[in-house]
């Protein structure tokens, strides 16, 4: 495998460039003085600022663009090898890295990095974390899936030791990584157009243990199911979180307040240690902040600012966010879940804190994961009073004309549930404003575009 040398300043190609990891790496290596250059499908605000911090953009993947100037190649897990630009790449002889693996040598060039791995809540942590090393002035290097206003984007370069990313386990990119602390916050069932069965996640999950320096500490999820099957035989120091006694950071007495969000005590090997406030959503969040919490502790972060960084930390964006209110009271909130645990977390708090019904409009993302998983989906949306339903996203995937959102509608009817399928937005929007009454909350919920629709309606 090619190793790149942060001391010789070579031309970097970016197959991608215009993606939410792609473009934080691309940032990274023009601020430490490396030439790049890339090609992505659209031009976006992302692409936009890249050329404005001096990167070169090809609109259009093409093997033109695939010119002599160029040392490296990197391409993220979506590029086809019957890619023009791959293949160009291929026959000229260019050295080859993939997104993560880009990602998991730039990280051995800090000397503390973070990799905040699981199945659900990767962003929220990231950010937790990045707030408490901002709050505390440690001039943190940071790579995030998700926009944090905190840093006007989803990457800032710090010239200090310290590097916050996520690791994410589809198609085992993370295994390229050799962080100083990995944070495992759960395993769960998901890209099953990747992974055969959970069986084939846990070892996914073990595998990203084993990476760790070995110096390196990892923080796991001490309530799982799973915990000692990762933890078992690692010759590396192990720290625990949850809410369960005997973990190494526990968090007692949670409470939400009016915005579900929760406060709770904090113990550190059974001894308490101070009450903990957080503005993001949900009793998951308070366990999740626990890992943050330990990271920070573990760096010698003092507890001042870890409390003062988890206070100021708000959701990023699409993480229960608030949209606005209609006219006659409804607020709109926007939510990425995508996955069963997720969305039956979300929707729990929603009941919580909803003054009338809680609406939500779900666009299932991808064909493989709504398969799989179907029942699962039903159960957790069943949580809300009322379920529209969207076509579902295709993202990488083609409809082989098995699966659709109608098979959710019939699972979610047959128990009583009110539940419609409406498919395109525009009819969503329309059932919605029809059926809806003053002060009830609508939710629009999943990881493609679903978006537009609410913030759609707020224009209207």
């Amino acid at each position: 495998m090619y190793t790149l040398n942060f001391d010789e300043k070579i031309t970097v190609h970016f197959m991608g460039i215009g993606g939410i990891s792609m473009s934080g790496l691309a940032e990274i290596l023009l601020s430490e003085g490396f030439t790049v250059q890339g090609s992505d499908m659209s031009e976006s605000d992302i692409v936009k600022a890249l050329i404005a911090k001096g990167a070169k953009v090809y609109i259009g993947q093409k093997k033109e663009n695939i010119t002599s100037n160029i040392d490296l190649v990197v391409y993220t897990a979506a590029i086809r090898e019957d890619n023009e630009e791959f293949q160009a790449a291929k026959e000229a002889g260019i050295p080859m890295l993939t997104r993560a693996e880009l990602l998991g040598q730039i990280m051995d060039f800090y000397k503390y990095s973070i990799a905040v791995a699981g199945t659900h809540g990767k962003t929220t942590t990231t950010s937790l974390l990045s707030h408490i090393f901002m709050e505390a002035e440690k001039d943190p290097t940071i790579s995030i899936g998700g926009i944090l206003d905190l840093i006007g984007g989803n990457i800032r370069v710090g010239k200090s030791p310290y590097f916050i990313t996520e690791a994410c386990e589809y198609t085992n990119s993370y295994h390229s990584f050799k962080p100083y602390i990995s944070i495992i916050l759960n395993i769960d069932n998901d890209h099953l157009d990747f992974f055969k069965n959970i069986e084939n996640i846990i070892e996914s999950f073990r595998v990203f243990a084993t990476k760790l320096k070995p110096e390196g500490i990892l923080i796991i999820n001490g309530d799982m199911d799973f915990t000692e099957r990762v933890t078992e035989g690692l010759e590396r120091r192990v720290i625990t979180f949850g809410m369960k006694d005997g973990n190494t950071y526990q968090a007692k007495d949670i409470t939400l307040n009016a915005l579900g969000h929760p406060s709770y005590d904090l113990y550190k090997e059974g001894k308490y240690v101070t009450n903990v406030s957080l503005s993001v959503t949900g009793i998951h969040n308070a366990v999740n902040s626990l890992s943050a919490i330990a990271a920070a502790d573990i760096l010698g972060v003092d507890m001042n600012s870890i409390l003062e960084g988890l206070k100021k930390c708000s959701s990023a964006k699409r993480r229960f966010e608030y949209k606005g209110t209609l006219p006659n009271g409804i607020t709109v909130v926007d939510d990425y879940a995508h996955h069963p645990t997720e969305i039956a977390a979300t929707l729990t708090v929603a009941k919580e804190i909803a003054k009338g019904d809680v609406w939500v409009a779900f666009q299932p993302h991808t064909y493989s994961r709504t398969a799989a998983l179907l029942p699962d989906f039903a159960k957790a949306l069943s949580i809300a009073d009322h379920i529209m339903l969207a076509d579902i996203y295709a993202a990488r995937e083609k409809d082989n004309g098995t699966i659709s959102s109608m098979d959710i509608e019939k699972l979610l009817r047959d128990e009583g549930k009110d539940c419609v399928y409406l498919g395109a937005f525009s009819e969503i929007e329309k059932y919605f404003l029809k059926n809806s009454k003053e002060n009830d909350l609508l939710i629009t919920m999943g990881a493609g575009n679903i978006v537009n629709l609410g913030e759609n309606l707020l224009k209207e």
